[in-house]
This record gives C-alpha cells, structure tokens and sequence, in this order.
C-alpha cells in the first residue's frame, strides 16, 4: 500500500510540475515601427499525459492576446496563460551590476568613517569630560601643566582633524554615489521591475522531447527611420543614407540576436469603415458634422526633446498667430506668435493638438523636431444656417481659418540593398503575384510584399532595455536629382534650395525626419513624407543666402478711388532676383493675385507680365535661367472694387 501511494505522488509531481521553471532562449526580434515580436525557443520532456511548463522571466510588456505556441508535434495545447510575477525581478546587464557593486561599495566605505567618526567623537568627550587636573588638595605643578596643556592641544586638534578628514571622505563618496545613480537613470534601471510568465498545459498521448518555439508581440518598442540627405553640389547626385533607430524598454536585453525591421504597425486600426445612409434632417445650430479619419502615416519618435514649427493657413499661406499648440493628454501648450512660430517641449505626449477659432481640431503625432503645419478652413463655420421664427439667415464667418493638418517640410525616404542586409516582404501572402522579387548586386534579396516591407539584418545585434537608440545603418543611395532654386517671396523672402527626386517608388519611402548637409556644411533638419500622389519627390535642401529676392510695392499705385457707393484699390508689386553664385541658376518662382468669393468684390485690371497665369487659383509661375552674379525684376498688378462701406482682407 505505501508503495503504491509513492507511485501515485511521484506520477503526479511530473504529471503537474507546476513549480518548474522552464528555460528559454531569445533566438529573434522583429522591431515594426510601434512594438515588437519576440520569438523564443525551448526544449522540453513530456511525459505521457498532462504537463505544465512555466516560461519565466519574460517581459511584463507581452500583449496576451498574440502569445502562439508552435513545434508541439503529436502534442495538443490544454491551455495558454500569461501573468505578472511581482517577487521575481528582471536580471540586469553586466555594466548595470558593475555600478550597482560599486554603489555597496562606496556604501561601506562610507560605514566605516561613520564608525571611524564616532570613535573620534567618544575620545573627545572622554578627555573633555577628564580634563580637570590635581584636586583640592594637590597642587599641579608649572611643568606638568605645560605637559598637559600640549597633550590636550594637540590630541583635540588631531581628533577635529581626523573627523573633519573622515566628513571629507563621506562628503567624496556620496557625490560618487550621486553621480553613478544618474548613470543608471540613463539606463531607466527600476529595482520594481516585475516579470512576465507564460503557462503552457501540454497534453500528449507517448513521451516525447518537443523543440517549442514561442511567439508574442511586446510594447514598448520599436523603430523608426531617419535619413541623411548630402548635396554636394548641384549638378551631382544626390545622396541618400537610410538609417534605423531602434530602442525597447521591455524589460529584457536582447543579446545577439537575430533582428528583423518591419514597416508595419500592428496597432494600426485594420477594420475597414461601413458607409451608411445619410439622411438630412433639421438640427439646431450647435450640430457639429462628422469628418473622416484622416491618414497621416506619421510615427511616434520618443527622441524628440523640443518641436517647433511654423502654423499657416492653406487658403492664403500666411501664418497664423495665436493657434494653440497643446500635448495631448497634459496641460502642457503653447500658442503661435505674431509670426506663427511655436516652440513646445513634450513631457511625455506621443501627440500635438492644433486648435483655432474656426476651425477644426486636429492632432498629429510627435514625429519630428520641425513640425510646419498647414491648415484648412472649416467650412460648417465659415458657412452656418441660423433657424430663426420667421425665416432663415446665413451667417459668413470670414477667418482664414484651417482644417486639415499636413507637414509643410518636403519629402523623402528610402530603403535598399546594403551590404549585410535582406528586405523582405509581408509573408502573409506568398503568391508568386503578391511579392516581387529582386536580387543586388551582392546576392541580397529583395522582396516587396503587399502590405509591408522587412529588412532582414545578417548582423546579430544587441540592444539594452533602457531606452537608448541603436543606430543600425541599412542603406546608402546615390539618387539622380534635379536641382532647382524655389522663392515665394509673398510668404517667405528666402530663396530655397530643392532636389526633384523621378520614379521615387522604387524606394519603399516612409516618412521621417532627415538632417540636411549641402557643401558639406550641415543646413539643418527637413521632414520626408512620400505620402504624395505627384510623379516625383521634391527635398527642400534648405536656404541658401547666395541668391536674394526681394518683393516691394509700388508707390505709384498706392492709391484708393472712390466711384460712386465702390471703393477702387490698386495695386502693384516688383520682384527683384540677384544670383550672387558663381554658377547659373535654374529658379521657380511664385506670387499671388487674390481671386474673390463675394460676387460684390471684383478684382479687374490684372497684369501677370510673363509669368504663367492660373486665373481660376489666382497663382504666377516664373521659370528663369538666372546667370552667374545675374539680377532680374519682375512686376505685376491688379485692382480691386467692392463697396466702399465694407472691409476686404486685402
């Protein structure tokens, strides 16, 4: 009978080894542009029946949901469950451990002056307190005062010296102390780091040894691209260095695996919208219209410490001032100046609202350290019916208002074939007409999948769990571009300098943002976003002093008539280019003649000079070859009547 009660306990602890904690191993990471998949392997014994394997020490950030077993073989899946282990902790790296011993260290150092103080301080009260010589009785002699008098002299100056030495040393290891527990906030280092734990009931019918490969999607990570753009000079080709910054605080270091890039977000919301019947009806005036969820393909980027930008309005291209610029989610915000500049640091927002009287609301993620903002009117509050008793009435709120919120900053991005580096395709499809197929010059493969894009890194890789960007370099293009000078002195007297970019598809473009070098020199930052439906990329490559323009009105026609109950204003402008480059120049440049939209304002007379005319947008195009240490001028004019008891927005 005991024996048969020994078999049964026995059978049962590795039928149910519930306290058993399994082993795995990080073997591969793939980093989309917000999370992560982890994949680990583990090799387990099964005995005949039910079995319970415990994978510990995993990350806390795991997405239950997307937790897959897979290499089970004959063997079947009871149950999956995922939890928080709050008493195991992470294991930290090599370096942290090196600084956390160097912290007990310095802890006990600063123990032993204590110790080393308070008996400096006993034996001083001890000879303070036994200081009185002879008695009543006895008189102490000159000599042996004098010997007692240097005793106490020099022993109390000894011991305020040794305690003053010992404070020092203290006061040493605690700036020490100091300075090394802000090198482990640079490693977001918590001592309350809890852990993840997957349980896996495995049910098989024969024993057997499984090699399990376990998969599950993390937070708390990710990557996103930024580009270098070089022109050296203007009749050379463009370069184009892609780069991948990648950072995770999961909770786990990642050591030497295998890494994977994917321009997929799995957060993104993948249910296509139902379009229903509309049906009108009265409604008071506060009725707000529902607008369509726009798309703007940027990404949270975690590193930027400051945004700033310009606000303008896309009716007329001026900037807007006084547009409040709020991190979503704090009471952190901003308002634009006089001149629509905004400068705002995040306090850990992922997105900035845009809000302007009059317009609509927008957000838009922190994507950039330059954010230019244009914005659209609101045409529910520009055009608004008033329900009154005995009729109606249209109210027109005139605003150069804005809606629609997109990066001003041009566009760019690329992805490629470097040395070292497989682009592969979504493998949710792998038709033959789902993915096409190239192959570099070097024997890498490049495959395009329907929904996104891999970069296959032959690199093992390690990244930290503490936040810090690892720079992984993926490609560098030498791309063929055309160069040419922009102006559009009407809203901004600098002369930019841009690269047209043809059959930029070939490149699997993502928006970011991109640091700018021309002649060497770095010009500063621009924003890269193919999101574009036009032929080719333009990249502004930044201002360049050398050529000048300059936009005045003239005096002449600085007038105002009166005809009968109109009022008549003309006006006229010239347009001055100097090329002070050594070099001719290709330039575009741009101006406006206000078009109306009351049929009670006219605008008549309308000279463009030689530029090319869009009467319906109002827009003069001048396309100019500008020789070396060259100037040109350009004028136009146009006159506008309307009722002389009314304002126009001129």
């Amino acid at each position: 009978m005991k024996n048969l009660l020994l078999l049964l306990f026995i059978c049962t602890s590795i039928a149910y080894a519930n306290d058993d904690k399994t082993k795995s191993n990080l073997k591969e990471v793939t980093v989309y542009l917000d999370g992560a998949q982890i994949t680990r392997t583990a090799s387990v014994m099964l005995n005949t029946g039910t079995t319970e394997f415990v994978f510990s020490k995993l990350s806390p950030n795991i997405i239950e949901s997307s937790i897959q077993v897979s290499g089970l073989e004959n063997a079947s899946i009871l149950s999956i469950n995922y939890g928080i282990n709050y008493l195991s902790k992470q294991d930290y790296s090599e370096d942290i451990k090196v600084l956390q011993e160097q912290i007990k260290k310095l802890q006990d150092d600063i123990q032993f002056e204590d110790d080393l103080i308070s008996g400096y301080s006993e034996e001083l009260s001890l000879i303070q307190a036994n200081k009185r010589l002879g008695n009543e009785t006895e008189v102490v002699s000159l000599e042996k005062l004098k010997q007692f008098a240097t005793y106490y002299r020099e022993r109390l100056t000894a011991l305020r010296n040794d305690i003053y030495a010992s404070e020092k040393k203290k006061k040493g290891y605690n700036n020490e102390i100091a300075d090394i527990k802000k090198q482990l906030s640079e490693f977001n280092v918590d001592d309350k780091v809890q852990t993840g734990e997957i349980k896996v009931k495995l049910n098989t019918s024969s024993p057997n040894t499984l090699n399990l490969i376990i998969k599950y999607n993390v937070t708390n990570a990710g990557w996103f691209p930024i580009y270098d753009l070089k022109a050296e000079k203007i009749n050379a080709p463009l370069k184009l260095a892609y780069k991948a910054h990648v950072y995770q605080t999961t909770g786990n270091d990642w050591k030497d695996i295998k890494l994977t890039l994917s321009t997929s977000d799995p957060n993104t919301n993948n249910i296509k919208p139902d379009v229903n019947p509309k049906f009108l009806n009265f409604v008071n005036r506060n009725y707000n219209r529902a607008r369509a969820t726009k798309s703007y393909n940027y990404k949270y980027n975690p590193l930027v410490n400051t945004v700033k930008g310009v606000v303008t309005s896309s009716v007329d291209g001026l900037p807007l001032p006084g547009v409040n610029v709020i991190e979503k989610g704090t009471s952190n915000g901003v308002q634009t100046d006089f001149d629509g500049n905004f400068s705002i640091k995040p306090s850990g927002g992922k997105e900035l609202v845009f809000s302007f009287v009059g317009m609509n609301t927008e957000e838009l993620p922190i994507h950039s350290s330059v954010m230019n903002v244009s914005m659209d009117e609101n045409l529910e509050a520009l055009d608004e019916v008033v329900v009154v008793g005995y009729g109606t009435t249209r109210r027109h709120n005139v605003s150069a208002a804005v809606s629609t919120v997109k990066a001003e900053n041009i566009t760019g991005a690329l992805s490629g074939k470097a040395a070292g580096v497989t682009i592969r395709g979504s493998r949710s499809i792998r038709s033959s007409k789902s993915i096409r197929e190239k192959q570099t010059s070097n024997g890498d493969i490049i495959e395009e999948g329907i929904a996104n894009t891999r970069f296959e890194i032959k690199k093992p890789y390690t990244i930290a769990t503490d936040g810090d960007v690892t720079v992984i370099e993926i490609e560098n293009y030498s791309v063929p571009a055309s160069y040419s000078y922009f102006a559009a002195p009407v809203v901004n007297e600098n002369v930019f300098l841009t690269a047209k970019i043809g059959n930029w598809e070939q490149y699997n473009l993502l928006p970011a943002e991109a640091n700018v070098y021309f002649e060497g020199s770095y010009s500063g930052k621009t924003n890269i976003n193919p999101q574009a439906t036009t032929d080719s990329l333009t990249v502004s490559l930044g201002v360049d002093p050398n050529v000048v323009v300059k936009r005045n009105q003239l005096n002449d026609f600085k007038k105002t008539t009166f005809i009968g109950s109109n009022k008549i204003i003309n006006k006229a402008y010239k347009i001055e280019l100097k090329n002070n480059k050594l070099t001719n120049i290709d330039l575009v440049v741009y101006d406006r003649i206000p078009v109306s939209q009351n049929k009670d304002i006219k605008v008549d007379d309308i000279e463009t000079g030689t530029s090319e005319y869009d009467d319906k947008k109002g827009l003069m195009t001048w396309k100019l070859t500008l020789n070396a240490k060259a100037s040109v001028k350009k004028k136009f004019s146009y006159a506008v009547k309307y009722p002389k008891y009314k304002k126009v927005n001129l």
